[in-house]
């Protein structure tokens, strides 16, 4: 199953009551297995996960730590670009030149990469160390 498969399928499982706007997201581990999310609403609104979040969850819970390669998808008439909190996310598993594709159920895509969602991206590097 591609990426892309993973994130469509997931899509289909989102709790959205409220808005009706189901998001679903996979990411590949530096293994090479697939860790997909959906969003998931909630009637104190906005304190919903997004489906970026709920993959990269799914990955950190089965023990990884890195991310390759990301596949966003919604029933949108142009692909729909990560939030700003999931940019950062996914910047924090996965480096700048991560690949990302976004995508439609209409078959619209858009290729890009973590560093081009958040350029200028805050990460332990900024972390002051001093004692």
């Amino acid at each position: 199953m591609s990426l892309l498969d993973a994130a469509r399928e997931v899509r289909e499982m989102a709790y959205v009551p409220y808005s009706r706007f189901k998001v679903g997201a996979a990411v590949r581990g530096a293994s090479g297995r697939i860790y997909v999310g959906c969003n998931v609403e909630n009637v104190a609104y906005p304190e919903g996960t997004c489906a970026e979040a709920g993959a990269i969850s799914a990955m950190v819970a089965a023990g990884e730590t890195e991310l390759i390669e990301v596949a966003v998808i919604a029933d949108s008439p142009s692909p729909v670009p990560c939030c700003g909190g999931c940019r950062q996310k996914l910047a924090e598993f996965g480096k700048p030149d991560t690949p990302v594709l976004l995508a439609t159920t209409g078959g619209a895509t858009m290729a890009t990469t973590i560093g081009e969602l958040l350029p200028g991206r805050f990460d332990a590097g900024h972390m002051s160390r001093a004692e």
